[in-house]
């Protein structure tokens, strides 16, 4: 899930602590180059081939053989992926430290090694044929919170198993879940994966995939929370084309999204944030951490700022927790 619904804050105040941003493009997606896609097609990196392919060797493979594919093409990607590999390299000198050149190769190669088994076992869950070994922590807020009956937003990250754990608020009693995600860069994925979704998805469960076009598309969230149903979405990227505003992650900027904030103040719901890390072969390790009520005061645009850097800061926290698990492939700072 890439996306995060389009509320926009007020107009500028002279007090306003964090700074706002102008609409980025896929703020945090690696960057791809607009004549090596329309070359490659559908064999691009982000083209349906790969899609397809993947979804397919999960379901045919025996265990050795995912092994091996696994490694192959996280070996071939290493090499190839000159771009994201010097980003991944750069984001990580912000939450490790610098090193050298071989530290820094095996950084990167850890990053991709962890985002190939995180996606491969993404399909898993698509083709029902994953059972999840799931630690839970933070287990007595999830209660606590799941069980009031006002809307609820659950943020998370593009950390770990974040394609599986948008899915765990459907074990959430009667409570109705919306998955909300950003159009893949490849329209024809974006229809695999919208179809695979559609095959899996049980009863209380679904998913909603942003239009840029509709202009009504965060009022219907936000009469979706008033009521009581659960949106989950991803708080630390911003949609194409959505606002932002300049927070501080490892003491440096960073545009997050305004939407989730302003959709909780809107309609008065709690924000929860949950991440879901990879803790080896079909296992994972869900942290529930407290959750965060936006102010409602006179100054909306504080408020949103106090909220919207709390949401940044447990994305740090969980980003320290698994550095190699954060799978930001755009470098986001010089």
């Amino acid at each position: 899930m890439r996306a995060s619904p389009t509320f926009s804050p007020a107009s500028s105040s002279r007090n306003s602590r964090l700074k706002k941003s102008q609409p980025d493009s896929h703020a945090h997606a690696p960057e791809t180059s607009g004549p090596l896609r329309r070359l490659l097609g559908d064999y691009h990196v982000t083209g349906v081939f790969w899609y397809r392919l993947h979804r397919y060797g999960m379901e045919l493979l025996p265990e050795p053989g995912i092994w091996f594919i696994i490694t192959f093409f996280t070996s071939f990607f290493f090499i190839a992926l000159r771009r994201i590999r010097a980003a991944i390299a750069a984001n990580l000198e912000a939450v490790l430290g610098p090193c050298g050149w071989w530290e820094r190769q095996k950084r990167i190669y850890r990053t991709m090694w962890n985002l190939a088994w995180c996606l491969s076992e993404r399909y898993e869950g698509l083709n029902a044929d994953l059972e999840l070994q799931l630690a839970v922590e933070g287990e007595e807020i999830w209660n606590r919170v799941a069980n009031n009956p006002e809307g609820l937003i659950m943020v998370t990250a593009h950390i770990g198993h974040f394609e599986i754990g948008a899915r765990l608020p459907a074990t959430a009693g009667q409570r109705r879940v919306h998955v909300i995600r950003e159009s893949e860069l490849d329209p024809k994925a974006q229809g695999f994966i919208r179809e695979l979704m559609a095959q899996s998805a049980g009863d209380g469960f679904e998913v909603h995939f942003v239009d840029e076009a509709d202009s009504t598309f965060g009022a219907q969230l936000l009469s979706l929370l008033r009521q009581g149903d659960l949106l989950a979405l991803q708080g630390d990227r911003p949609r194409t084309g959505g606002r932002t505003v300049q927070a501080r992650l490892f003491d440096r900027p960073f545009p997050m999204p305004v939407g989730p904030a302003a959709l909780a103040r809107a309609a008065e719901a709690q924000i929860l944030p949950v991440f879901v890390f990879r803790n080896g072969r079909r296992k994972s390790r869900v942290v529930v951490r407290p959750p965060i009520r936006v102010a409602r005061t006179k100054d909306r645009e504080d408020d949103l700022g106090t909220a919207i850097q709390k949401i940044t800061s447990e994305v740090e926290w969980a980003i320290r927790e698994a550095p190699y698990q954060w799978f930001c492939f755009r470098k986001v700072w010089d």
